[in-house]
């Protein structure tokens, strides 16, 4: 052999020693799950409608589930929250909760709202405003089910996967036909779409827009096989169909507990957590526009809905390669959306209306606007919106602040691919609807200028462009 070639083949070898060098293994992954009961005491507030209603039973207790996993010094943490809203603010102290009984980063840390519409009023909305006992006890509980996951910390590996559950989700942005003067629910005309809550109906004509029937599963598993955990994610708003006045944590936690019994987790040590969180689901509910509703009892509506997400993930689940060396990383940025506020015109308009009557007088969406015109008033010219991202792998787990269409969330898989990525909403802070502005042009409920909706319709491509700069380097 040649000197010449003697060199080639050691300046090779080099080269090769040197990138593995600068590209090590990632560490082995160690994962840990637990949950918390944060039920509400019986006659808590609930914020599920338009008016405060006091709960009156617990029918299923509500969690907050938590999955943290670490690679070497990395470290994440998911927690969902059976809850319908959860401003930015309690979240901030939630995150610092957590801080002070881990360590972990803000940054690290996921929190989301499920979005059960049965749970503890947390935000103000509508005619019904926080509960403030249960909003300043709450914090405790969601740390600790971060404590009690990194107590339960073991070697692990991590898989994911998807599929697909179209026959739950539907559009509930509906066309109205043309040349029907249609009067919404504040007494104007003008809008060209309309919510279903009233269809079938004459001025019914197709879906305003997409769903994502995609069911995405994030699973993690103990090295000798056991299901150490799992994180699924569905865009289904919520169902409903619950007892009046009961705590429930809806489809979200009866999944839960389906998924759980079908894969033989129910009796393990540490017990296996499942987990599910709300995807882009902001114009997505239950319910099909063409077809009248059946009268079911409660809860029916939620088990099916439970039985047919648990069957699809549980396909999923056979169909898994695992690892256990998963490099982690999260990356965050803020942005600052502009609000839409009443002019001073506007502000004496709703004043009039109101008459100094107190907020348990009130009843009607035009009075619901107009209450929400002073408290728009109050807020600041600007909010400033979490914008997060998760690295596992090649995975990505794009989290958005706020209750977002579908078609924000299809366009941001769509902008990642070929990577994986899955869309967390109502998570790290709740910032009403955010409407991307072709649906805002449209008009109906979702974009309301009303503290459900209060950002300015520029808000979705500041936070796509947001996104995009998080999802590099890929």
């Amino acid at each position: 052999m040649s000197l010449r070639l003697l060199r080639a083949i050691g300046l090779a070898a080099l080269v090769v020693r040197s990138a593995a060098a600068e590209s090590p293994l990632p560490a082995p992954l160690r994962a840990g799950a637990a949950t918390a009961v944060i039920t509400p005491r019986i006659g808590t507030v609930m914020n599920g409608g338009t008016a405060p209603a006091a709960s009156t039973h617990v029918h299923d207790e509500l969690h907050a589930r938590a999955l943290v996993l670490t690679s070497g010094t990395e470290r994440l943490a998911f927690v969902q929250i059976d809850n319908c809203l959860i401003d930015r603010p309690l979240m901030d102290v939630m995150k610092a909760q957590i801080h002070a009984a881990t360590g972990f980063g803000s940054n690290q840390v996921c929190i989301a709202a499920t979005h059960t519409h049965s749970a503890g009023s947390l935000t103000g909305v509508h005619l019904a405003e926080a509960d403030d006992a249960y909003r300043a006890w709450i914090p405790g509980p969601v740390a600790d089910s971060v404590r009690r996951a990194l107590n339960n910390l073991s070697p692990a590996e991590v898989a994911w996967g998807q599929g697909s559950l179209p026959q739950h989700v539907f559009n509930r942005r509906i066309q109205l036909k043309p040349g029907l003067i249609y009067t919404n629910l504040l007494g104007q005309t003008g809008d060209a779409v309309k919510m279903n809550w009233s269809s079938p109906s004459p001025e019914d004509r197709d879906f305003a827009g997409p769903t994502d029937p995609q069911v995405f599963v994030l699973a993690v598993r103990h090295l000798d096989g056991r299901p150490l955990a799992l994180l699924a994610n569905y865009s289904l708003h919520y169902v409903g169909g619950t007892g009046s006045g009961h705590l429930s944590a809806d489809y979200f936690g009866e999944f839960c507990t389906r998924i759980t019994d079908r894969i033989g987790a129910s009796r393990q040590d540490p017990p296996f957590v499942a987990i599910l969180s709300n995807g882009t689901s902001g114009d997505i509910n239950n319910i099909d526009f063409r077809k009248p509703r059946p009268s079911v009892p409660p809860y029916a509506q939620i088990r099916r809905v439970a039985e047919d997400l648990s069957l699809e993930v549980s396909r999923i689940l056979g169909g898994l390669t695992y690892s256990q060396r998963i490099p982690l990383r999260s990356l965050t940025a803020e942005v600052q959306i502009a609000v839409r506020k009443p002019t001073p015109a506007e502000v004496d308009v709703a004043r009039r209306l109101l008459n100094g009557r107190t907020v348990d007088q009130l009843r009607s969406w035009s009075e619901i606007h107009a209450r929400d015109q002073l408290l728009l008033d109050q807020y600041p010219d600007t909010l400033t919106l979490p914008i997060q991202m998760f690295h596992i792998g090649p995975l990505r787990v794009a989290q958005w602040p706020g209750e977002i269409f579908a078609e924000s969330g299809l366009a941001l898989k769509k902008f990642a691919a070929p990577s994986p990525l899955f869309n967390i909403s109502l998570a790290n802070g709740w910032f009403g609807y955010i409407p991307p502005p072709g649906q805002h042009a449209l008009g109906s409920y979702e974009t309301w200028r009303l503290r459900t909706s209060p950002l300015q319709t520029n808000a979705i491509p500041k936070i796509l462009e947001t996104f995009h700069r998080l999802l590099e380097p890929r």
